[in-house]
């Protein structure tokens, strides 16, 4: 089975690295022209732009400011002329113990770019969607949304939960303008976002409970998104799909 999004305008939120780069390249392999947003890093959103190729550019926006976000998704449609589906990948994880002075502070950041952006943009994408004929999104959510987090995390396990909900709630009520929605819920992934984790606590203590040899990467993760964004799977619409190496099973 070959997929075929040639011909298809896919915005990549959190794509100059990790997860969000390894998609962009996946989509574009697959004939896509992507919109690489990024956040503060143009030497490497570049290097993806490069590598998605079919004329992909890059957009900056600080996903922190909800005005930021709605001119992303207008950037994109100005540029490319319209938008056929959406990946809300970008995302924070910062350590965040109870006792932590910054503790606040770092919710109110979890919540603005891991939910609030991903509601914005979702936003954005239905509009425009209801208006072209359809589209689809998915967002990466996580495993925390279920299973919850430890007090390190409880915001992050929080915002997640938002996105499924968000998510389950597009699908339900956009369906019959040929509006999909999924969702990609994955545990530990090597990425520079769990660097933080990783040298807190070590990757060993990453690996308890996975069932496979090794911590999941962005290339695993990649070619579901891709099949998603194909059509191939829109009777999946509202659904969550697993990429944890079953260190969660619901």
């Amino acid at each position: 089975m070959t997929i075929d999004l040639h011909g298809k305008n896919v915005l990549v939120t959190g794509a100059s690295r990790g997860i969000g780069a390894a998609i962009a390249r996946e989509v574009g392999s697959a004939g896509a022209r992507v919109a690489v947003h990024y956040s503060g890093n143009k030497e490497a959103a570049n290097r993806t732009v490069q590598e998605a190729g079919n004329g992909s550019m890059a957009f900056q926006a600080d996903l922190r400011d909800p005005i930021a976000c709605q001119r992303l998704f207008a950037e994109v449609i100005q540029q490319f002329g319209h938008v056929d589906s959406l990946v809300n990948n970008a995302g924070i994880c910062p350590l965040a113990p109870l006792q932590d002075e910054q503790w606040i502070a770092k919710c109110d950041e979890v919540f603005a770019v891991n939910l609030r952006a991903v509601a914005i943009l979702c936003r954005e994408a239905v509009v425009h969607f209801r208006e072209h004929g359809g589209g689809r999104i998915v967002n990466i959510a996580s495993r925390a949304a279920f299973r919850g987090d430890t007090e390190d995390y409880l915001c992050y396990a929080a915002s997640k939960g938002g996105v499924v909900s968000l998510s389950k709630s597009i699908a339900r009520d956009f369906g019959k303008d040929d509006i999909e929605c999924f969702v990609i819920a994955p545990g530990w992934v090597k990425t520079d976002m769990a660097k933080e984790a990783l040298e807190q606590y070590g990757e060993a203590a990453l690996l308890e409970g996975v069932a496979l040899r090794r911590l999941t990467e962005p290339m695993d993760i990649s070619p579901m998104v891709a099949f998603l964004l194909s059509g191939l799977a829109d009777h999946a619409t509202g659904t969550t799909i697993d990429i944890n190496a079953a260190s969660y099973v619901h």
